[in-house]
């Protein structure tokens, strides 16, 4: 139970150093305007998506290597759609509105 303990405790702390070092990042290039605007966006983009997966692997704990894990990113993948068609459905309804409606 100790070393179950002393393993999660070490994941915590490898991805707590992961994501500071991606969440500074991103502030350093924005600060020091080292890149041009396009080029930070992509850095800021860049980061942000390997930060997610950070957060999936350390504090999260979804690995496919389980059955259980299997169904959480199965899961995770479904809400991600749903999510995917209401933000794009809302997008698409206002557009519609906005275009159509005369004022």
């Amino acid at each position: 139970m100790d070393q179950q303990l002393e393993v999660n405790t070490s994941d915590y702390v490898k991805g707590f150093i992961a994501s500071l070092i991606i969440t500074v990042i991103p502030f350093y290039c924005v600060w020091a305007k080292i890149f041009t605007e396009a080029t930070t966006y992509a850095v800021l983009l860049g980061c942000a998506i390997v930060q997610i997966f950070v957060h999936f692997k350390y504090f999260l704990h979804m690995e496919a290597k389980s059955s259980e894990g299997k169904w959480n990113i199965v899961s995770l993948m479904f809400t991600s759609i749903v999510v995917l068609i209401l933000i794009a459905g809302s997008v698409w309804i206002i557009y519609n509105m906005n275009v159509n409606m005369k004022l």
